[in-house]
């Protein structure tokens, strides 16, 4: 049979199956995995040994269909003597939270619930039903969205335990394969609507396109297998670059070399940062637009310049480096002092020295940043040292009047992620400085002050 023939060769191609392999089908009902799991089942299955299972996802999406679904999918592997697993997913409340739409949600989900359920089970290989249409219809998909190599390289035939032994099979094929076989399945009503980009490509585009060249699914299909193979060699120049660019590296953060950056060539350096951020986080669909912006804090960003990415990561210029990190920015705790003494806020990595000293003394009145002089009759002991609170205001030195902490912050291009852990100085309940920007006013030294309280940074040493 050409379709048997056919998976055959893709399977010995991409080096699917090995003997004793237990695979996890997974199975939706629809003519594709349905396909899948009777050519796995009458083809393969004795001439590898193959232990078969399969699962079907419920996506919470379609309450009235899911159950005459799985009712199908179980009935279907009884008959085929196939061990059949079911498992829930919320898609809705997962796409809310990671504010992605609901196809994207629906596909990080699924493949995290198929994994889920092939360690329980000890299967070593997911296989799941993409096929040739499914893989022209995914590039032109991302060509429209402006993708690179990287994401016109397509649906890839095996990743880690995944396997798609139809990625090179048409769906007329699969279609004409049950049809003649009396095998019946399952359509998706939500496979026809045209709210989807993909359906739209499918039902409106691709028809199209097939009037014009008839041959478009192979070429498409064939096309993103030379761009994967392009993709993956410029992928082992990329891992060999990082190598040398790469100073440090953790579970969550990792710092490069600047200098040797700014020289490399522009298209390895799109990928080896995007190879990076992917390290410190699986961040799909990073845009071209965010790249570019970290080349330019590479090549023009002063230290302490950062660019902010989606999920919490950050790229920061240091004087050398580039850090790329997913690390949650630290919170100052509150800390109490009943005299003048010296404290380490060990989550702003400084010390803070609070000495009384006459006025008389004074040589000047500090630079007003690392240095405050603050007239003691003007406040109460025990001071506080906080980080910031909803709310937060006070009256800036020279300023001349009431100020929100927040639009301090902004105006003093303080970065969001450092906000947290600026030390806040505070007399009962009145903030007195904040320590490494400005002094309150309402604590100035005067003509009266008799006594002075100086709040010190101590530099690191």
């Amino acid at each position: 049979m050409e379709i048997v023939k056919k998976i055959e060769k893709t399977c010995e191609k991409y080096n699917m199956l090995s003997m004793g392999d237990h695979i996890l089908v997974g199975l939706s009902g629809g003519p594709d995995s349905v396909c899948l799991l009777y050519i796995l089942n009458d083809y393969f299955k004795d001439k590898f040994k193959l232990k078969l299972s399969a699962a079907y996802i419920d996506h919470g999406l379609r309450p009235d269909d899911t159950p005459r679904e799985i009712e199908f999918c179980k009935k279907l592997c009884e008959t085929l003597s196939v061990d059949f697993y079911t498992l829930p997913i919320n898609v809705v409340e997962f796409a809310n939270r990671e504010k992605i739409n609901i196809q994207e949600a629906a596909r990080v989900l699924r493949y995290e619930a198929l994994d889920q359920i092939s360690a329980s089970v000890k299967a070593n290989k997911v296989a799941v039903a993409h096929n040739a249409d499914d893989q022209a219809e995914t590039m032109l998909m991302r060509l429209l969205r402006g993708a690179g190599p990287a994401g016109l390289s397509g649906i890839p035939p095996v990743r880690k335990k995944i396997i798609r032994p139809l990625i090179e099979v048409e769906r007329a094929e699969i279609e004409r394969y049950l049809t003649e076989n009396k095998i019946s399945y399952i359509v998706d009503p939500s496979n026809e609507s045209l709210k989807y980009m993909r359906n739209r490509i499918r039902h409106e585009l691709m028809p199209i396109i097939k009037i014009i060249a008839p041959q478009a699914v192979k070429i498409l299909s064939k096309t993103a297998e030379i761009i994967r193979e392009e993709n993956d060699y410029i992928n082992i120049t990329v891992t060999k670059t990082l190598m040398r660019l790469m100073s440090r590296k953790s579970e969550s953060t990792v710092e490069l070399f600047c200098n040797p950056m700014e020289v490399l060539n522009i298209v390895i350096l799109r990928r080896a940062l995007r190879t990076a951020i992917d390290a410190v986080r699986d961040l799909r669909g990073i845009s071209f637009e965010q790249i570019e912006e970290i080349i330019k804090l590479i090549k023009d960003g002063k230290p302490g310049d950062r660019v902010y990415l989606p999920k919490g990561i950050r790229a920061i210029k240091g004087y050398s480096t580039l850090t790329i990190t997913a690390e949650p920015p630290k919170k100052l705790t509150r800390y109490e002092i009943s005299i003048p003494q010296t404290v380490f806020l060990k989550e702003a990595n400084l010390t803070l020295s609070f000495r009384e000293i006459p006025k008389s003394e004074l040589n000047s009145y500090g630079d007003g940043k690392t240095t405050f002089y603050v007239d003691m009759d003007k406040i109460k002991f025990p001071l506080i040292i906080r980080g910031r609170k909803p709310g937060d205001y006070f009256y800036p030195f020279g300023f001349g009047k009431r100020k929100k902490l927040q639009d301090f912050f902004v105006d003093e291009k303080v970065p969001r992620d450092e906000r947290d852990t600026v030390p806040i100085v505070e007399s009962d309940g009145e903030i007195v400085c904040i320590a490494g920007y400005r002094l309150d006013d309402r604590f100035k030294i005067d003509d009266n002050t008799k006594r002075c309280l100086e709040i010190k940074i101590i530099p690191k040493v």
